[in-house]
Parts: structure tokens; sequence; C-alpha cells
């Protein structure tokens, strides 16, 4: 299991304080460098153990880092990458945490190579680790276990550095998929971003004085509508065609249990909810 002499993470919330508390409760890192724009969000990931020193300046930050994860929101990513790679000790490797992946891994390979000619350091990755909770205060050392976490390599990664990206989230107890930046999107926009579309809309049907009335079972539905808007909002934009796939497809769904309810079919609607128990369950609590 590797040791990192420093580790840099750009954008220390939820994702970035737990990639530095599990670093640190495992011993996996000498130093883990937390990059920011907020002194009051840096200082408060120092308290928490998330780091061990902060910055605002991604080229002081990165200066002596072994590997940097960058884990600001998807808009933000490809110039966070480019900054860090130009500023980073050459034999650096960098990956990220957004969750999306096509437009932004294309977006920085397309930036690195214009620097190299050689197999490019950068190796994208997703943990599917995340929650409607954001900032240090919610990051936990354990986050990572058991849960999976996508790299999506392509044809200019250096072979080296996939492998040892994936063997650094299995060192933080996470499970690796290696996807390609396409399948991941169309995946993830059928099992993430249309469930947060999803949430979002009942929440929103739902009227201000029928709030009151609402159970767990609202409740959890509409769980990751509390996720910060304008994070989906970046995620949503780039990721449209597949999540419209993914949402032609549930409205498909929805027809039949709208025809269902309609005719008052009681077998129709039954196999139906039989289904999507059987799904349900296959994923476990």
């Amino acid at each position: 299991m590797r040791r990192w002499d420093t580790v840099a993470i750009i954008g220390v919330g939820l994702i970035g304080g737990s990639i530095g508390l599990a670093l640190r409760k495992l011993k996996l890192a000498k130093q883990v460098i937390g990059i920011g724009r907020r002194k009051s969000s840096l200082s408060k990931a120092l308290a928490r153990g998330c780091v061990t020193k902060t910055t605002t300046s991604i080229a002081r930050g990165v200066k002596g880092a072994d590997l940097i994860v960058v884990c600001t929101p998807v808009e933000q990513i490809p110039d966070h990458v480019s900054e860090a790679a130009a500023h980073c000790p050459k034999d650096c490797l960098i990956t990220d945490a957004g969750s999306t992946k096509s437009q932004l891994v294309h977006a920085i390979e397309s930036t690195l190579a214009v620097r190299s000619s050689e197999r490019l350091p950068f190796v994208g990755s997703h943990a599917i680790a995340g929650s409607e909770k954001t900032g240090p205060e919610a990051a936990r050392a354990d986050l990572f276990a058991g849960r999976v976490v996508v790299i999506t390599p392509t044809s200019r990664s250096d072979a080296e550095a996939v492998s040892a990206i994936e063997a650094f989230w299995q060192s933080l107890q996470a499970r690796v998929i290696r996807l390609s930046p396409e399948e991941h999107d169309a995946a993830l926009a059928a099992t993430s971003h249309l469930p947060h579309l999803l949430a979002s809309a009942l929440a929103m049907a739902t009227r201000d004085e029928l709030l009151p009335l609402t159970g767990t079972g609202w409740q959890d539905t509409t769980r990751v509508a509390a996720g910060d808007p304008e994070l989906w909002r970046q995620i949503f934009l780039a990721n449209p065609g597949h999540t419209l796939k993914a949402l032609d497809d549930f409205e498909t769904v929805l027809s039949r249990f709208r025809t269902a309810l309609k005719i008052a079919d009681g077998s129709l609607l039954a196999m139906l909810l039989a289904e999507g128990k059987r799904r349900r369950d296959a994923v476990g609590s």
C-alpha cells in the first residue's frame, strides 16, 4: 500500500475533507495540504483534522505534492487541474472527484496534451459516496469504505498513473470500477442525476400547506433534493443528453403506472410494484 509524502486536496468540503480524514486516519500521507478560496472553510477543515496545512494558493499548495485530488464543483475542475498541473512536480499524479466525466475529462486532456506529448498523469475519478450535506463539518474518515469509486481512464492516460489512482482509492477502502467517461455519464445519469431531478420535482410539486403532513416516505424520497442547487445545476448542464435519455426511460415506466391507475388494472399495478420492489431489494439496505 503506497504511502504518500504530500497529498494536496483542492476543495476541502465533504468529499475532499473525507479524503483528508481517511488519509490521516490510515496513515497514508505525511502531509495533507488543503487548498480553497475561503479561509473560514479551510480553518474548519484544519480544526477537524482533515488537513495538516492550508493555503488559498493552488500554486503554493501543490508545489511539493505527490498526488493532487481536485474536489471542486464540476465547472471549476478543468481550470483547477490546469493550474495545478502548471505548478506541481513533473511526476505528480492528478485526479478529481467530479460527478460528471465526459466533458470534464476531455477538456482537461486537451489542455494537458498541449504541454506534453507523453501519456498524461491525470485520471478522472468519481466517488459514489456523496450526501446532501456539505462542508468539512460533514466529512467522515470512513466515507469511502465499501463504496464504489469509478475511475475513467482514456487512451491518453498513463498506465502507471491509472494503476496508482486505482490503488489510491482502494487504500481508502473503496471498491474501484473502471469505465470510459461516456459510460460513466450514461450510467450515472440513470442512477444519480435522474433521482436528484425527480426528488427535486417531487419536493417542488408538494404545496407548502401539505408539508406538515409529510412522513418518512416523502422525506426519504426527497432527501437528496436538499443538496446544493448550484452544484446540481452544474452537474445537469454537464450531462444533459444522458440525463434526458434517463428521463425518457422513466417517463415510459411512469406512463405504465398512469395507465394501470386510469383503467383500474390491479394486476398490472401489482406487477409494476413487484418489479420495482425486486430491483430495490436487489440493492440491499
